[in-house]
């Protein structure tokens, strides 16, 4: 089998880049490990950037995201027992973001997909990439027991953090960069209505809380934990009352509880691995690098990657012209260390650190009091949640 762009990895990153490259006219072919039932049951982020929304609008497959989907103007800060709402839509001349689950995205794109007639091949085992550091590429993988070569011009990792084509660059042409968070994040998803209408982010004594939703009818929270607990030390009604300790009164007083529906603890870290292209391979998403969730960036960067890569290779295929990917290493880079910055400063400020003493946490208040007392800091905020140019 031949085709143009062989893009390991079904997530939102790999289906997105597959639907705009077919909007292009670029023939691809999508490879991935697991089922497809699997990647759906995957419970992921579930805010997206107005960039993000724009996006998946010029493919076609926004039409259900405006339907179910909740537009934010702002967020809600907790701290010192009190809320201090966050006004982004003022703050950005009219920027929001839009609540909708990244399974929704997910399913949203293979549906298109499948309707475009376009290959993807799931439960594709045994996956490898070969020659990348040439002008003809292929990737090798097993289906059903049988071997199946895919030759193509170009590689893109759309693989995760754990996936093939990271690993498959030679250690001497990556630098990565790490820092892993001393704390977790334990989130349940139930079948509630959520607590505020807009998303609660709380630094409390007793830890991070986030209070966030899916839809008008389920609700998703999150409580920082330690990184040795496991679920099972967890049940319902602790976690509840763990949140409620960490929320103020009126939140309290409003949240609704009931039994989850899906409950995981999410270990926190920061890591990025430079250049993003070796060859005719090119890493996106969360191949290249992972943020922690607190600044709600991690699939909106996968959707600025494959923006960037699928400009370049329509540039490459209309007009003949490299320059686009020999630069999209650097473009992405400079986007995903904003991000990264961000994500990095929003953790720094709401969570309890091992090594948080008196004068460390009267700091983090100081900076929260002056944040939402400041109209050159809510804008600062505001411009970097609601998601940064392209």
């Amino acid at each position: 089998m031949r085709t143009q762009v062989a893009i390991i990895g079904a997530g939102p990153a790999g289906l997105l880049l597959g639907q705009l490259l077919h909007h292009y006219g670029i023939d691809n072919v999508v490879l991935e490990r697991k089922s497809g039932e699997y990647v759906l049951g995957r419970i992921r982020a579930g805010v997206l950037e107005q960039g993000t929304v724009d996006l998946l609008e010029e493919v076609g497959v926004a039409a259900r995201l405006h339907r179910e989907g909740l537009v934010h103007d702002g967020i809600e800060l907790a701290f010192g027992g009190a809320r201090h709402r966050i006004d982004m839509k003022t703050a950005t001349g009219g920027k929001t973001v839009t609540i909708y689950g990244q399974t929704e995205v997910t399913h949203d794109l293979m549906d298109a997909r499948s309707a475009a007639g376009r290959t993807t091949v799931y439960e594709a085992a045994d996956v490898t990439i070969h020659d990348f550091d040439t002008d003809r590429p292929r990737v090798r993988y097993t289906k059903d027991g049988v071997a199946h070569d895919l030759d193509c011009d170009f590689i893109a990792g759309c693989d995760g953090f754990h996936g093939v084509c990271r690993p498959s660059i030679p250690a001497d042409a990556l630098k990565t960069f790490e820092r892993v968070y001393p704390f977790g994040w334990l989130g349940i998803l139930s079948e509630t209505p959520p607590v505020s209408p807009e998303l609660i982010y709380a630094n409390h004594e007793r830890g991070f809380a986030l209070c966030s939703m899916r839809s008008l009818h389920r609700s998703r929270y999150y409580v920082q934990c330690s990184l040795d607990d496991h679920i099972d030390q967890w049940p319902d009604d602790r976690f509840w009352d763990e949140l409620k300790h960490r929320l103020d009164d009126e939140a309290v007083a409003h949240l609704v509880t009931g039994p989850s529906i899906e409950k995981s603890i999410a270990p926190l870290r920061s890591f990025v691995a430079e250049p993003m292209r070796f060859g005719r391979l090119f890493l996106a998403g969360d191949a290249a690098h992972i943020v922690p969730p607190t600044g709600a960036k991690g699939l909106n960067l996968a959707t600025s990657d494959v923006h960037y890569l699928s400009q370049a290779l329509r540039e490459f295929y209309a007009e003949k012209s490299s320059a686009g990917l020999d630069d999209y290493s650097r473009r992405a880079l400079a986007r995903v260390w904003k991000a990264e910055r961000f994500s990095w400063w929003m953790t720094s400020i709401l969570h309890r650190f091992p090594d948080t003493d008196g004068f460390s946490a009267r700091i983090q208040h100081a900076e929260l009091d002056y944040l939402v007392g400041s109209q050159a800091a809510t804008t600062s905020l505001s411009e970097n949640y609601v998601g940064l140019p392209f």
